[in-house]
Parts: structure tokens; C-alpha cells; sequence
């Protein structure tokens, strides 16, 4: 057969489909929504975990860059929210939340009642200045409830969702000014410090009730030290996590961001009220610097932020406090 034959002959359909075509073209990517590039609401609906697109929205948040299979925004994924609103957890977590640690705080102060109390009978009031002069108790107690509570929160937002655990709590770099100048953290540091100034000023002639629990911790010269170290070293950052980083976000989300930085600052002053034995002007004061904390957090983005001037604020008045009374060394003996 000659070759012009061949030629005359149409070609195999089989064959020509295991031939690959030369104009068939990859299926495109569909581009993900911009909403993908908003924080989402449960780890399900991921596929990968977050990274940074290195883009920034308009307050300077970095912008995290979610996936899904198909690239179609999560439908519990609302733009409307402000970062702060963008968090994975809702009311019935912190309903969770608020009954797990009232339960384990009973349960921590119980144990350690049991066994710190004396054995002989003795009054109430007798009862907690002896809790309260151990600083295994008066101290010990509260650092195990923070742990605990902390605990909660990393098994649920982080291990159970897949979620970074310190990032879903707004800590966070502090970004720059809109002018695009870094933010210096020494700054936030130092407003906390003046802040503490200022309240002090203010609550100079304020008398508050006698024998408060906060007094009866500094009358034992070693459970005030240690109060003081953990005003310091460990109270910003507990506080900050869970009132700036974990309650004001939904508050925000819940109500707007205004109504929730009133609502977190009430909070935190009322968090202190037992130890300062319910004096509502100071209650009042403290309620003021939650709003300050939380207004600095919103402004910002960044629980950071609100941690320096938390720090600087817990440091003046614990440096205060050690010179005022030469290291606790001239406060009268219970």
C-alpha cells in the first residue's frame, strides 16, 4: 500500500484519544474570595493552616490566608467584622469557659484548704488570715487556677481547632502607624507607668475599708513579695489573654467594638473588687484603666500592646510599694 493511500484513510478514533491535545489547557484555579483572607470561624472548614500573605488591611492587621478545597469562602466567614471580631469561638464556649473556672477554682482552693488549714477549731475571719499569710495558698492557689485556665484554652482554641494559640488571642506584632513608622514598645510601656501615676493621684485620698484581703497578704513579709512578683511577671499576662485577647473579641463581635470595650473594662474592675474590699471608688478607677487597656488593644490590634501598658502599670505600683515600705520590712505584724 503506497503512502498516498494511507493518506486517503481517516484517522483512528482511539488512537486519537490517548493523543494529547495540543490547545486542552489545565482547569483554571478559581481565586479564592477576599473573604478567604479574613480569619474563619472552625477548624473544619480548613484544609491547610494559616499563613501570612504579606498583605495588611487598613488598621495594619497582617492579613492571614485561609484555604479550602474548593476555594469558596467558609459560609460562617463574615467580612463585616472588624479583626477583632473575627475570632473562632461564641457564647456557648464562654459560657464553658466561665463554668469550668468556677469549678476548678472551688476545687483548687478546697484542696488546699484542706490541707494548709490547722487542725484546731477556729473562726472564719481566723481561718483566712492564716490561708492568707501562706503563700502557698494565698499565692499557689491562684497560680494553679491560672494554669488551669489556661490549659482550657489551648486544648479547645489551639490542639481541638488547629488554630495557633497565641495569634487566635490577639497576640500579635504591633504594627506600624498608618504613616507607616514602627511602633515602639517602650512606649506602651511607659503610658502604663504614667498611667499608674495618674491613678495614684487620683485615688490618694480614698480610705478604703480595714483589713481588705490585698492588706492582709503585705502584714507576711514573703507572701507580699511574691504577690508583688506575680503582679508583675504573671498578672498582665493572664489578665490581657483573657480579657483583652479572649472576651473583648466576642464582645466586639457581639455588640461592636465601642459597647465592647466598655464591657471588658466593667469586667475587669469588677474581676478586683473582692480584693479591695468592695470600695467602689476604686472599683470605679480600676474600671477606667480596663477601658484604657482595652481601648489601646482595639486601637492597636494587638494584645501586645495592651500587655506593655498593663506591665508598666503593675511595675510602678509594685516598685512603689517595695520603697514605700523598705521592702515590706515596716509593715505592722498581724
Amino acid at each position: 500500500m503506497s503512502m498516498a493511500e494511507q493518506k486517503e484513510f481517516p484517522p483512528d478514533p482511539e488512537s486519537q484519544q490517548n493523543l494529547p491535545s495540543e490547545r486542552s489547557e489545565a482547569p483554571a484555579t478559581p481565586e479564592p474570595d477576599p473573604v478567604l483572607k479574613i480569619l474563619g470561624d472552625s477548624q473544619e472548614q480548613f484544609t491547610q493552616p494559616l499563613t501570612g500573605t504579606g498583605e495588611y488591611d487598613a488598621s495594619g492587621f497582617p492579613l492571614p490566608k485561609l484555604i479550602t478545597p474548593n476555594g469558596v469562602a467558609p459560609s460562617r466567614v463574615d467580612s463585616r467584622y472588624s479583626p477583632d471580631g473575627q475570632i473562632t469561638w461564641g457564647w456557648p464556649h464562654l459560657i464553658l469557659f466561665v463554668v469550668y473556672g468556677v469549678i476548678s477554682l472551688v476545687l483548687v482552693q478546697t484542696a488546699l484548704m484542706i490541707h494548709y488549714a490547722p487542725r484546731e477549731r477556729v473562726s472564719r475571719q481566723q481561718l483566712e488570715r492564716i490561708l492568707l499569710s501562706k503563700p502557698q495558698f494565698a499565692i499557689g492557689s491562684m497560680l494553679i487556677w491560672y494554669g488551669l485556665l489556661f490549659f482550657f484554652l489551648y486544648i479547645t482554641l489551639a490542639v481541638l481547632r488547629g488554630q495557633s494559640f497565641w495569634s487566635s488571642l490577639g497576640w500579635r506584632q504591633i504594627p506600624p502607624k498608618k504613616s507607616g513608622k514602627p511602633r515602639h514598645a517602650m512606649f506602651f510601656f511607659f503610658c502604663g507607668c504614667g498611667l499608674s501615676l495618674l491613678v495614684a493621684l487620683l485615688t490618694a485620698r480614698i480610705k478604703p475599708p480595714e483589713n481588705i484581703p490585698i492588706e492582709e497578704l503585705f502584714k507576711v513579709r514573703q507572701t507580699a513579695l511574691l504577690f508583688m512578683a506575680m503582679a508583675v511577671f504573671v498578672a498582665p499576662l493572664v489578665e490581657e489573654t483573657l480579657f483583652r485577647g479572649y472576651l473583648y473579641p466576642l464582645f466586639a463581635k457581639s455588640f461592636g467594638a465601642a459597647p465592647g470595650i466598655v464591657i471588658t473594662g466593667v469586667l475587669f474592675g469588677i474581676m478586683h473588687g473582692a480584693q479591695l474590699g468592695w470600695t467602689w471608688s476604686l472599683v470605679t478607677v480600676l474600671v477606667l484603666v480596663g477601658i484604657i487597656f482595652t481601648m489601646v488593644r482595639a486601637r492597636t490590634g494587638s494584645v501586645f500592646a495592651s500587655y506593655l501598658m498593663h506591665l508598666g502599670y503593675n511595675s510602678l505600683i509594685a516598685l512603689a510599694a517595695i520603697v514605700s515600705t523598705n521592702g515590706f520590712t515596716k509593715v505592722p505584724k498581724p
